[in-house]
């Protein structure tokens, strides 16, 4: 089975939260606060493995955590950092935001890797919030949280030349004939259901990958049958050789299939449809008219073609020129990166903690959002030197100003999820 799509949930670690710890030794009666910072979260990484050649494995196994970091221990003892999860993935993999759609990175090398998702900070712990007039800090840093998001993993197969034409006209044959690929081959009037691939090795030849792409059907750019899946194996390939079935025996016109098709690659990509092409007209062998040939090739020079060639798949008739003429071809024609435009690239947003002020039912004022979840989480309301702090922080952030913008009066309250303060002037 050819698997070339999936989409997987990623998680990275969170980050371990600071220590909250003082000084406990014999003969030391007031130790100051010696709580260590929290480890980082671990992240995910997407990594390039040569061997794998199809999404399968996503489709047994959809989620992916790495490990948290360890919190900060007692005598400024740091917490482990959590440790990075390697999801290994197919060459020429291309990763996308699955919620915006943009791609996030391409990995066409042995060697890419990518961070999909970056582990959470850790906390500091309360030896770091000591300061000559607060030197027992009784509150410390949580950790950050996580990254997390769905992502869709798209394999766009990575072959120097790709076979190309409508069903039937043996783009299998040709390709078992060329290399050792073994696809299955039989006279039916559908398209392979999955791209196989071999590599051309002939005495005096750079050898090459080629690709037998499944048949194209009209209306493929508009994602008919499974054409849009198809067209997308075709975009890194630097030539296309374009199969024809010369012969006629069953009722195919050569001519109106290689304008149908490149109509198709125009549809779907204007870059794809000017890649250059070899017209390659197979069954010859059954070729009853041979003046048909001649018109056939003034046709294709008139659409701009100049290498066809004459073949016939099944008795090897003319294709070792075709490869030949195929690996000179791709010995000029650099080698190109999959181009993204900058619309279509993911820019990673800088995480923020928000919140919103309002007033509640019951008229108190409520502050509400993550950035008063992580502030609680650091601190112990019952402790006077941690209030101070939560009163630095809520001055700071400009919360105070946005209450007495929304019209707070002296003795009113304010709550912060289940912690309640009365308000002074």
């Amino acid at each position: 089975m050819f698997i070339d799509k999936a989409k997987i949930f990623v998680k990275s670690g969170d980050g371990g939260d600071g220590a909250i710890s003082f000084r406990r030794e014999k003969y030391v009666d007031l130790g100051g606060p010696d709580g260590g910072d929290g480890g980082r979260g671990g992240s995910v990484k997407l990594v390039v493995d040569p061997n794998m050649t199809t999404l399968m494995d996503f489709t047994y196994k959809r989620k992916y955590v790495a490990g948290k970091g360890e919190n900060g221990g007692r005598s400024k003892c740091y917490g482990k950092d959590g440790e990075t999860l390697i999801v290994k993935v197919p060459m020429g993999t291309v990763i996308r935001d699955e919620e915006s759609g943009k791609i996030m990175a391409d990995l066409a090398h042995k060697d890419d890797s990518f961070v999909v998702t970056k582990g959470g900070k850790g906390g500091k712990g309360n030896a770091k919030f000591a300061t000559p007039t607060r030197q027992a800090p009784g509150f410390a840093e949580p950790g950050m949280p996580g990254e997390e998001r769905y992502i869709r993993l798209e394999l766009k197969l990575l072959a120097d030349v790709g076979l190309l034409g409508f069903p039937n006209v043996g783009k299998s044959t040709l390709l078992s004939m060329v290399s050792k690929a073994k696809p299955k081959i039989a006279n039916y009037h559908f398209t392979t259901l999955k791209p196989n691939l071999g590599v051309v090795a002939m005495p005096g030849i750079e050898s090459f990958v080629i690709a037998d792409i499944p048949g194209i059907i009209e209306g493929a750019a508009e994602g008919v049958g499974l054409g849009l899946e198809f067209l997308r194996h075709i975009e890194r390939t630097r030539l296309l050789i374009h199969v024809v079935d010369i012969s006629g025996v069953e009722g195919r016109d050569a001519i109106e299939d290689v304008k149908k098709i490149n109509e198709e690659l125009k549809q779907y990509s204007v870059k794809l449809w000017d890649r250059p092409q070899i017209i390659a007209a197979n069954k010859s062998d059954m070729l009853y008219d041979e003046e048909y040939f001649e018109t056939f090739k003034a046709e294709m020079e008139k659409l701009g073609f100049n290498k066809i060639f004459k073949i016939s798949a099944a008795t090897n008739e003319g294709v070792p020129e075709l490869m030949k003429e195929a690996a000179e071809m791709l010995s000029k024609i650099p080698v190109t990166e999959l181009e993204i435009k900058e619309e279509d690239r993911f820019v990673e947003e800088e995480k923020k903690f928000t919140y919103t002020i309002g007033r509640a039912e019951d008229g108190v004022f409520e502050v509400t959002g993550s950035f008063v979840d992580r502030l609680l989480h650091a601190v112990n309301v019952n402790e006077p030197d941690s209030l101070r702090y939560v009163h630095k922080v809520l001055t700071n952030k400009g919360i105070f100003d946005e209450l007495r913008e929304l019209g707070i009066q002296d003795g009113e309250i304010v709550r912060l999820n289940d912690f309640e303060f009365e308000y002074l002037l």
